[in-house]
């Protein structure tokens, strides 16, 4: 699992793909989101605007990623 820290409480999940540089643009990652490429938390999850905190597990294509506050 990937630890990506965040200055924020939260991250939206489009957000999380643009800033981890896993989609080239937000177009792309609302693409993705919609077509139920993402798991929030072992569930589909197509809600882009999703909040996603410290602990919350994102899969995407196989990896698995989770946000921390940056220090």
């Amino acid at each position: 699992m990937k630890t990506i820290p965040i200055h924020t409480e939260f991250i939206k999940l489009q957000d999380l793909l643009k800033f981890a540089n896993l989609v080239e643009s937000g177009g792309q990652a609302k693409e993705c989101v919609q077509a139920g490429e993402v798991s929030v938390n072992g569930e589909v999850c197509l809600m882009r605007g999703k909040k996603i905190r410290p602990g919350d597990d994102v899969c995407f294509r196989g990896e698995h990623y989770t946000v921390s506050y940056a220090d």
